[in-house]
This record gives structure tokens, sequence and C-alpha cells, in this order.
């Protein structure tokens, strides 16, 4: 029996490689020195892998489902790793459509099939504590940029973009490899140890679903299309900051370049933090509350944030946003099991992701847009809000429907109570 602490680990290991992608903007600055490139022309590069992000998370999660984890991390090992690696050819040949296929298409089915492969097998090895175990599985994606930031800073002024590309690509592949041969799922009807015992004694509740559905019911209910939106919205709210978060930085409130970069590296530590600890207290105060904060905190937020000119209040909003960024993301697993249970959940969580990739499109690409016809990122900020206030209204009519699904539940338990006396 394989220890599920270290299926974690492996988890971690995969999510803190694909996870790079969000230090994608430590690369806009030298890619536009070294061709003369717009900010969208580089923004493109990012979008386009969030797009197949979510592209290949929905077309691959029955792949993931049917072959298990440890196949779908070597697959997405060896599309993140040509992904990443050919990246080099790309600016060595000085070709931004090439750029555009390895990073964005290679790369982004690589992220997809490496995002959903680990989530759906822990949360498997944790019934004990699901918002804990996605949390787990999606925390190295938001620690990454703080690892990948430095790193991809000091390589860039070393051996150049090209080289920095090449590095990193046989690095992850590597890495994502030896994550991938550990991971497994756990037997049928596995529960960890003592842990039925804990609930006999009412010391523990198992997670309790409102549902057991497949992929294709799920897509057919209401809540599945709430979960969706609330997720686009939170995901191209976040994204777009982060896409542009160190130029931002720079024009807003005149931090260095050097400083700026150590500030992406600080936002990915909080996007790290967002995910394990909003997923662990999810549990607690469960999913429907999470979000309804995420969204209150981030409508004053995105609100505030074009008229602040003090550094470190400027600096703590922006981890606030990425706590709640990466909190958002990395609960969305343990809310489908809430509400559609764990029969397909890699499926769904798949199709689910359908909103990252629709999400990874619009937010940077709007951003960049809005920079380019105004010279400034500062105009999306309150459009970006208004979107939070939509999310808020979801959060509360999803509310609606679970009310419905648990009332049905009881009306069930009281009927078979009734048979059995």
């Amino acid at each position: 029996m394989k220890n599920r602490w270290l299926i974690a680990l492996s988890a971690v290991g995969i999510h803190i490689s694909i996870g790079s992608v969000y230090a994608w903007s430590i690369f806009t600055n030298p890619l536009k020195q070294l061709f003369g490139w717009s900010d969208q022309e580089v923004a493109l590069t990012f979008s386009i892998a969030i797009l197949f992000l979510g592209l290949s998370a929905a077309f691959l999660g029955h792949f993931v489902e049917k072959h298990g984890p440890r196949k779908s991390g070597l697959l997405a090992a060896i599309f993140f790793g040509l992904g990443v690696t050919g990246s080099g050819l790309a600016v060595a040949l000085g070709s931004k459509y090439l750029l555009y296929l390895f990073y964005g298409v290679l790369g982004g089915i690589g992220l997809g099939v490496g995002y959903i492969a680990p989530v759906s097998t822990l949360v498997k090895w944790f019934p004990d504590r699901r918002g804990l175990a996605t949390g787990l599985a999606i925390m190295g994606f938001g620690f990454a940029a703080a690892i990948a930031s430095p790193v991809m800073n000091s390589l860039i002024a070393s051996v150049g973009v090209q080289n920095t590309f090449f590095i990193l690509g046989i690095t992850y592949f590597v890495i994502m490899t030896l994550s991938s041969l550990y991971l497994e799922k756990p037997p049928e009807g596995w529960l960890p140890e003592g842990f039925q015992e804990k609930v006999k004694a009412g010391k523990a509740k198992p997670s309790l679903d409102l549902a057991q559905l497949t992929a294709n019911e799920a897509v057919k209910t209401r809540r599945f299309w709430y979960l969706w939106f609330m997720l686009f919205i939170n995901v191209t709210c976040g994204i777009a900051v982060l896409a542009v978060a160190k130029p931002l930085a720079v024009e807003s409130i005149g931090i260095s370049q050097t400083a700026a970069a150590a500030l992406v590296g600080a936002i990915g530590v909080f996007n790290g933090l967002g995910r394990i600890g909003w997923a662990s207290a999810s549990d607690y105060i469960g999913r429907p509350n999470t979000y309804t904060t995420f969204f209150v905190l981030q409508i004053l937020i995105f609100f505030l944030l074009p008229n602040v000119s003090i550094k470190w209040l400027f600096v703590v909003m922006l981890t606030i946003v990425y706590t709640c960024y990466g909190g958002g993301s990395a609960c969305i697993p343990a809310y489908i099991g809430d509400l559609f249970g764990t029969k397909q959940l890699g499926a769904i969580h798949g199709y689910i992701l359908t909103a990252w990739a629709a999400a990874g499109l619009v937010g940077p690409m709007f951003a960049a847009y809005i920079k380019d016809t105004t010279g400034s990122y500062e105009g999306s900020l309150a459009f970006f809000g208004g979107l939070f206030v939509i999310a808020f209204i979801i959060s509360l009519l999803v509310r609606i429907d679970i009310r419905r699904l648990r009332a049905q539940h009881e009306q069930i338990a009281y009927v078979s109570a009734a048979k059995e006396s």
C-alpha cells in the first residue's frame, strides 16, 4: 500500500512544474526587447496555453479516469516538457507562431492533463479531508511562480531567453516523470486508518455528496453552470492581473523592475498559501460560504486598487486577491465532489476547467488591450470589479440548488426510515 502523503508530494511535484506558467510575465519585457512584439502579442502565448489547458482537461478528463493518474501524468510530462523546450527553438528562430505552438498549444495540453491527473486521485486518498486534499494537489501550482520567477530572471540574465527555455523544459520533464511514476488510485472502498472508528465515535464526518452523477449528467444541471461561471469570473479577473503583474506594479506604484519581479514571486507564495489555506478552511465553513467570501473581498479590492499609491497597501491588496484566486481554483474539485460525487470527478473537473480556458483567453488579452489603447492597465480593474458583483450573485443562487438537493435527501431518508419501522 502506497503512502497517501507521498502521493500528495508527487502531485505537488507535477503542479509545481506546470505552475511555472504563472511566471510568464517574467518573459514579457525580454521578448518585447528581443523582437519588438506588443504586449498583446506576448500575452497571447500565455492565453493560448491557458486555453489549451482547459480544452485538454475537458477532452482528456475521461482519459484520466480510464487510464489512471500514472499514465496521465507521464503524458503531461511529455507534452509540457516538449512545449517548454520547443519554446527555446521558437526564440532561436524568432518566430512568435512557433512560440504559440510550442508553449501555447503543446505546453497547454501538458498543463491540462497534468492539472487534473493528481486531483481526482487525491480526493479518493483523502475522504476525511476533501478540501485539504484538493488544496494539497493544487498548492504547488500556486507556489510555482515564487520558485520559477527568480530562477527565470537569473537564467535569462546569464544564459539568455533561448537557453532558459531549454533548461526549464528538460528540468520539468524529469520532475514530472519521476512524480507521475508514484501516482496510483487507492483500492476500491479504501479508508484511512482509524477513520471508520472516528466516524462511528462521532469524532469525524465523512464527505456527504448530494449526488453521484457522470460527467455527461452533471453538465445538464444548473449547479454545474453556476460553478462554471464562478470559476470563469474568478480566473478571468485574477489571471488578467497575474499575467501583467510585473509591468502593472512598475507603472502603478513606480517600483523597480527587480522589485516587481520579486513581487511576482511573492504573489506566487500567496497564491499557493491561498490554495491550501482556503481549501482547508472550506472543510469547516463550507464551500458556498468560502466562495461568497472570495467575491466580497475582491469586489472591494478591484474598485479601490486604481486609487492606491501606497506601496505596502498595493502589495497587500494584490496578495489578498491571489489568495482568493488560488483558493477558488483549489476548492473547485472539492465543490464538485460535494455536488456531483466522485464517480467521475476527474472528467467533471475537466469540463469545468473549460471556464479556465475561456478566462485565460479573455483576461490577459483584455488587460493587454486596455494597456495598448489607453497606455495603462488600471482601466480594466473597475470592469473586473463589476464581474465580481455578478459572481457574488451566482454564489448566492447556487445555495438554492443545494438546499433543494438536501431537502430531497432528507425526504428520501425519512421515507426509508418510515418503511423500516
